[in-house]
């Protein structure tokens, strides 16, 4: 090997810096605190500091290097160093641009207290300079900037040109180990203006009148209809947020900071718009032609050296220890020590040896009753000892080989809650494990039920527990001694093994392979009789047990067991036990040198002369070479030697795979490969050459065991033999190696038969390998290089990185202050057909919420630059609350679970989907409409479709044309009725009870009307024509009151009355509605009108303008000179306002002509004569509601039994009990009421049937709503009543829309939607929507589907906006100003071609029509509408339309905690806000399944995620969400979050 390739240990390490820059790996395990920390750092600084320059470099260039003082000359740092250096230097990267992350905003109760001021007050002031941004600032080196986005573009890779295996091992980076603080400080700057052109958002106003109304728009503001039309253009919405966001919103703030992180390009680039819109194409990242490729020849098998063999080598194991039992009887075996580092007691070979023989006789004759044999040859049997008793658990494994049976050393279950148990069952099970060993003060601490039985831990199968202390063993007569057989092939025990999902296998050993593999370990490591070892590790499992239990017995070792609660009270004890014992060997792992150097300073006279070997355990860990180099630099002046340090690679299935060779002294130490990073994520092994910052320095594991044959194959897929530069999965042939997964022959054959194969896909032999697990390369001279395992292996967008490699980075990004004790869990989650990187730490007590937003940005900014990939999500848990595994790691798959679960309760949170997230599908360009103007038109076909139109039957004629003249007015027909049927009951009203509390016939309601037309002629001096507002609750006053207004010649405006509770929310609309309809006087009962006058109601409104106020409650007797009767049917009957979703008031014109069109279609479709009765439980003020409540009795006579909505919550059985008790054929309803019983209801059926309600003659129920129908609650109430009767078939809908009431009426079918498409697949498909049938259109309405933008024909299989011709149309929207266009635009719309001639009104809702295979009357086939939301409502993204409802389904199914949930857009961000059903400490769990769940299954990024208290989301009578009032809401900051998280 060439000079060059080579480094003495006494060049590689300064004095000081291997200390100084350690203490950010101490940090993994350690106990140092921030203030230590800082202490020493500053101690050991302090001869190297170099003051600030007078004048700050230019930001583009790197820190200068220190000067030769800070090291001296050929000293290279340690890879700890140069790690850290290149974080300092990739964080610096990010000074240079201008750019503030906006912090979460987190409701002050909630979670972790952080210190007073830390926390984040209100912003009280027009926009804080510092909101949002991170105070902490740097003591040293230029002003503070803020950091740059996320990202920096790709660094160019690294060169490919052939490399020889010598040019891969190079000597370290030479350059400066001193790191500057103020490189490694960052700081965000101030928040920036709005970008320009953007209007100067207006100060938002407080009073209620400024928010509930503000200018009308201008009508080229109009594009197309609304659900709710905007032609009166009342907005709800507060004045200055139609243009802006009010510049003193904090949320505005930090919505702009957001924008301008994601302004930057995403790496790779979204190529352009794909053409097929049918389809959503998932974006497939194209293979980038610079990606390194390995270019070496294929690898020849690595050959160990043949094992010796030794003469007085045992048969077998047992043997072994027999003979040192019988020879060597007071040689110590193993020395335990106690809590505080002690020496508890030895045991010795003999004790070791007649322990175990009494412990297997015992288990062979003395278990079951009457002395019979329970146990036999080949059992397994759980052997549970807690880590501080080595001792009982090397008599239960030596008395279990004994007596032939097989242990499965397993952790001491402390809880049932304890992470991985219950996949410690499925080991038991797999096993057939039906016997537990353990000791007295063990089984006494298991966790037992109230009887003091031993708890039945999850998973795990019912097991008889055996105490093995000597006084309840039994000793052998003297003819019995243990059968020892010469070393076999059946298992000799199990070695537990969890893979990356958290599954747990037993790795089988058998007896052969655990002879051979103590021999090789015995030739490899030089063991000698006699030795003393000092065992820091887990002695149940891997090097622990193969070296301190089984190889120290074989070789007369004598082992002294450090448990890990002594490391956690005295680290530096096994370092006082090398030096009292005189060790020469010590099994550690890189945790125990840090814990050691932390206590360094308070022994100062320990000596580690005598050690001949240090094996460290997890060596394989490409960042172990800091923790060693540091080690040795700390205690080099105790007597440690560097060729002592031996690392080495194992895993349960190959065991020992190669282990580092203890070295002669003066000889030079193996080099070391400096990698680089970019090469290692893509598979390949090349030399960094270019960006020191992205190097991984690797040390090796030594050279393979004695008598292995070893190869290198890929880690996925057939396992194909590598080439010289390509990393791989190491697989090893030997007799020394697990043999099966014990219980699990499919999984076994992939691992433990393995037979590598050559280029062409020949295989190399007919030997079979083991799979190690390790994925590493050989460098020359045959040493083994691993870099990673595959468990820990992250594949992203198909570059491969290592978990530890990222924790190693964000260790190195000064975690002192934020990360409590360094516990960092990395692992990945499959989102949208990729994976993507999680990081979870533990947060100190004591951090702020400033310091750790810091220190989480600057993670994302370190891991982009050095890794260059981008983070999904960043959290941060409160201390000790991540899983942990019994030695005090990190359960990483528990961890996993607990995220995906929504059980990981963070306490701070960092979302980054906008970085790492490039594959989603191309954004749609609109396609030209299949049906245009240029299309071919034959009959109904156009361009190869058919139209998508409908139509109800005909009206027909009705017999009697005398009765369609009586019934042209309303009026008329309720005089006719008063004199042809003056006693027949038109109406009753229930309460609460179920008590009619009121009734009216034909003639009662005639005469009341009279007298209120009277009232209003007399005191409202009305003249024809004024509008009068109704303020009414729901009852027989608001219907008398109505036709009152019809009698006197006034247009009627039913408004509903304000909430006597809620006076400053809900009387403000109310009087914008007085207002703008320009009432001439109100009329309502005496409650409401001191309600009006009230001094509570003249803090929200000015109560001395009101109109003149009529009390109905109190009439004159005086009669109606004459009835009015209105010269001609086309003038206005009654004003329909109501407030759309979208937040607009809209006012309605609905003519005399167009209501008894109205009611005659809804009595031919709904069968309605005057011996029918129907029951409504439905808000009379608007629509349909008003419709059926007010209008329809009195044109067809049937009686209608009222149920207002609101006594349902006093009753929420009235409205099913009413049904029942009265024998109701047919019966209206909303959603709002549908959900109440549902909810409220469902668990009381039984109480329900008992009562005597029975449903069964409810032939109808329609649900009345301006929505789609709601498929998942219909479903519920049909299927939680059926029970009392109610056929599955009565449940349907009804759809209105506001420029035409009602629509259509009925029920069925199921089918997916794509944009602007429709595609039917089979129910349940992935990505499915199920949608029902709006009903059947009513008789005399016509229905076609159009493109809203060209405003043509839409074929069969578009979604299009739904128009409407029927003859109880709107006759436009009651504007203030006249603004005529906007009438004609909705209500007299013609088709841009096909039938030029016809006027239709447009709903403002999407929708389309299907022919079924059903038949209708005429025996035509069946046309059904399916309305699938509002246009107004939908929200263009990407190109694309989605609908909220849909996204708000997926959201509410993400977790059991949230409530209800809405979305909307600002500025192209989508906003996802859930209500929290739980409690607080689940808020921060929502925001990544939220995120997840958005990005699955509707291909959108959430920008930003709310999660509020229950109530928050505003919803409207219909029970419909008011989404804008709640988006202006929250830009106005007035929703009190519980926290808000902004998506990087």
């Amino acid at each position: 090997m060439s000079d060059r390739g080579l480094l003495s240990s006494k060049s590689m390490f300064p004095p000081v810096e291997g200390v100084v820059l350690n203490a950010v790996c101490v940090l993994s395990a350690g106990d140092i605190t921030q203030k230590g920390y800082e202490k020493k750092r500053t101690k050991l600084l302090a001869p190297f500091f170099i003051p600030p320059p007078a004048e700050p470099p230019p930001q583009n260039h790197l820190p200068p290097p220190a000067p030769a003082s800070s090291s001296t000359p050929g000293h290279a740092p340690s890879s700890s160093d140069i790690h850290t250096e290149a974080v300092q230097a990739a964080l610096a990267k990010h000074k240079e641009e201008k750019m503030a992350l906006p912090m979460p905003t987190k409701r002050r109760s909630t979670y972790v207290p952080s210190p007073v001021e830390t926390r984040t007050p209100p912003d009280s002031s027009s926009g804080s300079d510092d909101d949002g941004s991170l105070r902490r600032r740097s003591s040293a080196g230029p002003p503070p900037a803020p950091p740059s986005g996320l990202l920096l573009p790709p660094a160019p890779p690294g060169a490919a040109s052939p490399q020889s295996p010598d040019c891969w091992i190079n000597r370290s980076v030479q350059g400066s180990s001193t790191s500057s603080s103020a490189s490694s400080t960052l700081s965000h700057g101030e928040g920036r203006p709005l970008p320009q052109g953007l209007p100067p958002p207006a100060q938002a106003p407080s009073t209620p009148e400024t928010l509930w109304w503000s200018s009308p728009r201008p009508p080229t503001c109009h594009t197309h209809p609304t659900s709710a039309p905007e032609s009166l253009c009342v907005c709800v919405c507060v004045h200055g947020l139609l243009l802006g966001v009010p510049v003193n919103s904090r949320v505005s703030t930090k919505i702009q900071q957001l924008l301008n992180t994601l302004k930057r390009p995403k790496r790779p680039e979204l190529s352009e718009f794909f053409t097929d819109d049918s389809e959503e194409i998932v974006e497939v990242p194209l293979p980038d032609p610079n990606t390194p490729k390995p270019e070496g020849r294929q690898i020849i098998p690595v050959k160990g050296e043949p094992l010796g063999v030794v003469s007085n080598w045992p048969p077998a194991l047992q043997a072994a220890l027999a003979r040192w039992g019988s020879t060597q009887a007071k040689s110590p075996a193993l020395t335990a020590l106690d809590i505080t580092g002690k020496p508890l007691y030895t045991l010795t070979y003999g004790k070791l040896w007649s322990r175990s023989v009494k412990l297997a006789y015992t288990l062979l004759n003395k278990l079951g009753p009457k002395n019979e044999q329970i146990l036999k040859p080949g059992d397994r049997v759980a052997l549970v000892y807690p880590n501080s008793d080595p001792g009982m658990f090397w008599v239960a494994f030596y008395g279990c080989l004994l007596a032939e049976v097989i242990p499965v050393p397993i952790e001491v279950p402390l809880s049932r809650k304890d992470a991985g148990s219950s996949q410690v069952g499925f080991l038991l099970g797999s096993c057939g494990v039906g016997l537990a060993l353990t000791s007295e003060i063990c089984l006494k601490g298991l966790p037992k039920t109230p009887t003091g039985e031993i708890l039945s831990f999850k998973g795990w199968p019912r097991l008889k527990w055996v105490v093995t202390d000597s006084k309840y063993l039994t000793k052998p007569s003297k003819d019995w001694t243990p059968h020892v057989p010469t070393a076999n092939t059946e298992p000799a025990y199990i070695e537990y093994k969890a893979s990356k999902e958290g599954t747990v296998m037993g790795v089988a050993v058998s007896k052969v392979a655990m002879l051979t593999h103590c021999q090789a370990l015995t030739q490899a490591c030089n063991y000698c009789e006699g030795e003393t070892m000092v065992n820091v590790l887990d002695f149940k499992k891997d090097i622990g047990l193969w070296h301190g239990v089984l190889t120290a017995v074989m070789n007369r070792i004598h082992t002294i067991s450090v448990p890990y609660a002594v490391m956690k009270a005295c680290p530096l004890s096994w370092v006082q036990r090398v030096h009292v014992n005189k060790a020469r060997v010590a099994l550690v792992k890189c945790r125990d040198l840090h814990w050691a150097m932390m206590a360094h300073r308070d022994q100062k006279d320990t000596s580690l002369a005598s050690l001949r070997m240090l094996i460290v355990a997890d060596g394989a860990n490409p960042w172990s070479v800091s923790s060693c180099d540091a080690f040795l630099n700390v205690f080099q002046p105790n007597g440690l030697k560097a060729e002592v340090i031996c690392p080495c690679a194992t895993s349960p299935e190959a065991m020992t795979v190669a282990i580092r060779r203890p070295g002669v002294p003066g000889t030079p130490l193996p080099a070391r490969a400096i990698l680089s990073m970019g090469g290692l994520s893509h598979g390949v092994i090349r030399v960094n050459t270019e960006d020191k910052n992205s190097a991984l320095t690797v040390q090796d594991v030594g050279h393979v065991m004695p008598g292995a044959l070893m190869c290198i194959v890929k880690a996925d897929g057939p396992p194909l033999l590598c080439k010289t530069d390509e990393i791989g999965e190491i697989v090893i042939n030997s007799r020394a190696g697990g043999t099966m997964y014990y219980g699990l022959p499919g999984v076994t054959k992939n691992t433990f038969e393995v037979i590598p194969v050559n280029s062409s896909g020949a295989p190399i032999g007919e030997i079979p390998f083991v799979r190690s697990g390790l994925l590493g390369f050989v460098g020359p001279g045959s040493l083994i290089f691993v870099v990673g395992k595959n468990e820990g292996l992250l594949n992203v967008s198909g570059r491969r990185h290592n978990a530890d490699d990222l924790v190693a980075t964000a260790l190195a990004v000064e975690p002192v202050k934020t990360v409590y004790r360094g516990r960092i869990s990395v692992f990945s989650v499959t989102v949208f057909y990729d994976e993507r990187i999680v990081i979870v730490a533990e947060q100190r007590p004591d951090a702020s919420e400033e310091d750790s937003f810091q220190w989480m940005s600057r993670v994302l900014q370190a891991i982009d630059s050095i890794h260059q990939v981008g983070l999904y999500c960043l959290a941060l848990v409160p201390a000790n609350t991540l899983p942990k595994t019994p030695l005090g790691g990190i359960h990483v798959s528990d961890a996993k679970q607990f995220f995906l679960e929504g059980n990981l309760h963070p306490c701070n949170i960092l979302m980054c989907p906008h970085t790492c997230v490039t594959n989603l599908p191309k954004p749609r360009q609109k396609q030209p409409v299949g049906v245009g103007p240029a299309s071919i038109m034959v009959g109904n076909l156009v361009a190869g479709k058919r139209i998508a139109q409908a139509s109800g039957r005909d009206l027909g004629m009705i017999e009697d044309q005398d009765l369609i003249r009586k019934h042209l007015y309303l009026s008329e027909a309720l005089q006719w009725r008063a004199q042809t049927d003056p006693d027949h009951v038109l109406y009753v009203l229930l309460n609460a009870k179920g008590v009619a509390v009121c009734t009216a016939t034909c003639l009662q309601l005639h005469k009341r009307a009279e007298k209120i037309a009277a009232a209003l002629m007399e005191k409202g001096s009305i003249n024809t024509g004024d509008n009068v507002v109704l303020l009414y609750p729901p009852g027989i006053d608001l219907i008398a009151s109505f036709y009152g207004c019809l009698y006197a010649g006034c247009v009627p405006v039913n408004v509903r009355p304000p909430h006597p509770q809620n006076l400053g929310a809900t009387l403000p609309t109310v009087r914008m509605i007085i207002d703008v309809s320009k009432a001439a006087c109100i009329l309502t009962t005496q409650n409401l009108t001191r309600i009006l006058r009230s001094k509570e109601a003249s803090a929200s409104v000015n109560i001395k303008t009101w109109p003149t106020i009529i009390d109905t409650d109190d009439l004159p007797r005086r009669r109606l000179p004459q009835i009015y009767k209105p010269p001609t049917a086309e003038m206005i009957a009654y004003l329909d306002f109501s407030v759309s979703t979208t937040g607009m008031l809209t006012g309605v014109k609905i003519s005399h002509v167009a209501v008894s069109a109205l009611c005659r279609s809804i009595k031919l479709q709904c069968e309605l004569y005057s011996s029918r009765q129907i029951a409504i439980c439905l808000d009379p003020y608007c629509g349909l509601g008003f419709v059926l409540w007010c209008l329809a009795s009195v044109y067809s006579g049937h009686q209608s039994i009222l149920i207002p909505p609101f006594e349902l919550e006093t009753c929420l059985s009235l409205w099913l009990s009413t049904l029942s008790q009265y024998r109701i054929r047919d019966t209206f309803c909303s959603y709002s009421v549908m959900e109440l019983c549902t909810k409220g209801l469902g668990t009381q059926t039984e109480l329900l049937k008992a009562r005597g309600v029975n449903l069964s003659c409810v032939r109808s129920c329609v649900v009345v709503a301006e929505e789609r129908p709601r498929l998942v609650l219909t479903h519920s109430f049909s299927k939680l009543f059926k029970d009392l009767g109610l056929s599955p078939r009565a449940v349907s809908t009804a759809f209105g829309s506001r420029v035409n009431l009602a629509v259509c009426m009925l029920t069925v079918l199921l089918c997916s939607l794509r944009h602007d498409r429709v595609r039917l697949v089979e129910r349940g498909a992935p990505q499915s929507l199920p949608l029902m049938e709006s009903g059947k259109i009513l008789p005399g309405v016509r229905v076609i589907i159009v493109n809203p933008e060209t405003r043509g024909p839409l074929g069969d299989s578009h979604l299009g906006e739904i128009w409407i011709n029927s003859p109880h149309n709107a006759s436009g929207y009651f504007t203030i100003y006249g603004e005529e266009s906007l009438q004609a635009d909705h209500f007299n719309t013609k088709l841009s071609f096909g039938d030029p001639t016809t006027l239709w009104a447009r709903t403002g809702y999407l929708g389309f029509v299907k022919r079924t295979e059903l038949l209708d009357a005429a025996g035509d086939r069946h046309d059904a509408l399916f309305v699938v939301g509002s246009l107004d409502e939908t929200l263009e993204l990407r190109g694309l339309r989605y609908h909220p409802t849909d996204m708000e389904t997926s959201v509410s199914r993400a977790h059991r905690s949230i409530a209800e949930s809405a979305v909307f857009t600002w500025t192209n961000l989508l906003v996802v806000v859930a209500e929290l059903g739980g409690s607080e400490q689940d808020a921060l769990d929502l925001v990544p399944l939220i995120t997840n769940v958005v990005l699955e299954e509707h291909h959108l990024i959430v920008g930003v995620v709310v999660i509020v208290d229950p109530g928050v989301i505003p919803i409207n009578s219909r029970g419909e969400k008011q989404r804008m009032h709640l988006r202006d809401s929250f830009l106005a900051d007035q929703l009190d979050p519980i926290y808000v998280a902004y998506n990087m």
